[in-house]
């Protein structure tokens, strides 16, 4: 049988092969199909095969499920799209993941979100199924969409109970339905879920939080006296830009575009942003992470000794890679290693912490070489004298040395190295590159000159205020000519202006307190009762740092 000539209007087909079966010409059909969106065409090649009874398998079932998820414009595709599922089912052919999305947006494309949630649920409970984040989007859109919030809810619960957390666009949604259906606490969480998963924000989200903001609703939420020293103590507590305690302040918010200086302060109403470490909860875990790792491919009793060195030592501001800043524009074919470059880079880190001597991590190695040179000898003796230099042990990985000091001592890391080999990506991705935005220090030498690049006075990222008031960066490409847009979320200004002096000191408090050249300074434990929003999807409760004021009753929502 030759399906794809018997079909009306199928592609045309090259020169049968030898010893192709029907299964194999129909897999290169409907695979034409499926690369041009042709599904009236594959849908002719399906009910051919059906009537010549075609051995139909899970890839023929997945390609003719795909196109109709991907054709949802025309009217036959999500009845076809059925039909085809049934038929499957009835073939005894196991679905995937794949099946189970393609026909979960079916399912949406009806209105009909209970059966795209059921679906995933079913595919997970009778065929042992791991549902992926497109697995679930068709269930929560859809209820986004008719406003079910608490459906949405649901369906958000079972991701994360999946292991799977929401992204951005999945988090914008969430955060709309909250807004319509007046749940505020649910759209303050939201705010700072999304200030977890993403550095700048898309304009389609941009629009979510405008409509909140804009609402009568936002104007109405928020408490009007609250512990204003609560409030800078959390904001400490957790490395500075957020306190997750609720709404502050009630009154019309008015939402603004504007771009932030250099420095950090915002050309719409002159606050200054701040940057934001890892709070010390989260800054342990990953010490700990790297030295457990560490210890699975290392000599344990060599990294044990340096942990203990480091015990005894640990009062650096900086941690300095050796070999990458030695191996700086060098031959390192041929050995070359400069140590004048690291000599300069001590220094100029010695000087700019007031006489205070980083940690340099030099393999042994390397060390014994630099000492058989006379003027190596004395400068590598002045460092060792200073506790300024640790050698790693032979057979040893020092990237594992000074990385664990770097996060241990919550301090600076000279390196241009990105770490991006495996052993960092089994450290977690989105922390480690919430940490070395804050800690990493890049370095240059032009002509002989150092130039250091050290961390952003500002983080790029959601940020609140002690005052109740939102920065928000959105995406979009920046450069030396062109600055990033924010938006800026105030009170209207009536409302400003009678907190104002009395958060004046604290806000200076805050800057000045993260403005330090040690990357301790914005770092801080999470305390019980501080919300940690990961994860969880339970609504925070604003009313625990108020000290007076009544919120207006209102009807319950759903």
């Amino acid at each position: 049988m030759e399906i794809a000539k018997q079909a009306k209007g199928a592609p045309r087909m090259k020169k049968k092969r030898k010893n192709q079966t029907p299964e194999m010409e129909f897999r290169f059909a409907i695979d034409t199909c499926s690369k041009n969106n042709d599904l009236s065409t594959a849908l002719s090649l399906y009910e051919k095969a059906v009537s010549e009874n075609l051995h139909l398998n899970q890839y023929h079932f997945n390609t003719l499920l795909y196109l109709c998820s991907n054709s949802l414009q025309r009217e036959s595709a999500v009845d076809s799209g059925f039909r085809i599922f049934d038929h499957m089912l009835a073939s005894k052919i196991t679905p995937t993941e794949a099946t189970i999305t393609a026909t979960a947006r079916l399912a949406a494309a009806k209105c009909d979100g209970d059966l795209a949630f059921e679906l995933v649920k079913k595919a997970i409970s009778e065929y042992k199924i791991l549902p992926r984040l497109r697995s679930y989007g068709p269930a929560l859109f859809e209820f986004c969409r008719e406003v079910e919030a608490v459906k949405a809810y649901e369906v958000e619960d079972h991701m994360v109970s999946m292991g799977i957390l929401p992204e951005e666009q999945e988090i914008a949604a969430l955060l709309k339905v909250s807004g319509d259906a007046g749940r505020e606490e649910r759209v303050y969480m939201y705010l700072h879920k999304l200030r977890n998963a993403v550095k700048c924000v898309s304009e389609s989200t941009v629009e979510a939080i405008e409509g909140w903001f804009q609402s009568e609703l936002a104007s109405e939420v928020g408490s009007l006296n609250w512990d204003v020293g609560l409030v800078k103590d959390v904001i400490l507590r957790n490395g500075g830009g957020w306190h997750g305690l609720g709404w502050l302040g009630k009154g019309k918010w008015e939402v603004q575009r504007a771009s932030v200086g250099l420095e950090g302060s915002c050309g719409c109403c002159g606050e200054r942003l701040v940057c934001i470490d890892v709070d010390r909860a989260e800054t342990e875990k990953f010490a700990e992470s790297i030295s457990s790792l560490a210890m699975e491919r290392e000599a344990k009793s060599n990294f044990g000794e340096f942990k203990e060195w480091l015990d005894n030592h640990g009062e650096f501001e900086a941690v300095v890679d050796g070999a990458n800043i030695g191996f700086y524009q060098q031959n390192f074919a041929d050995g070359g290693f400069s140590l004048s470059q690291l000599d300069i880079v001590v220094k100029e880190l010695y000087s700019r912490s007031k006489r205070k001597w980083p940690l340099v991590i030099l393999h042994n190695k390397r060390v014994r070489e630099l000492m058989e040179n006379p003027s190596s000898q004395e400068l590598l003796e002045e460092w060792r004298a200073n506790d300024a230099l640790y050698s790693t042990p032979y057979g040893s990985n020092d990237d594992w040395y000074w990385l664990y000091a770097a996060v241990k001592l919550k301090c600076l890391l000279v390196t241009n190295d990105e770490m991006r080999d495996h052993i960092f990506e089994l450290l977690g991705r989105n922390f480690f590159l919430k940490w070395k935005e804050r800690h990493q220090v890049h370095f240059t030498f032009v002509k002989g000159a150092l130039k250091l690049q050290m961390p952003p006075s500002y983080s790029t990222v959601i940020q609140e205020s002690a005052q109740g008031s939102w920065h928000v960066p959105l995406e979009g490409e920046c450069s030396a000519e062109t600055s990033r847009t924010w938006l800026c979320i105030n009170r209207h200004k009536s409302f400003n202006s009678e907190v104002s002096a009395t958060l004046d000191h604290h806000e200076d408090d805050l800057v000045s307190h993260c403005d330090q050249p040690t990357a301790n300074s914005c770092n801080a434990a999470t305390e019980n009762g501080i919300h940690n929003l990961s994860n969880s999807s339970q609504p925070l409760n604003d009313r625990t740092i108020a000290k007076a004021g009544k919120r207006k009753e209102r009807s319950p929502s759903p």
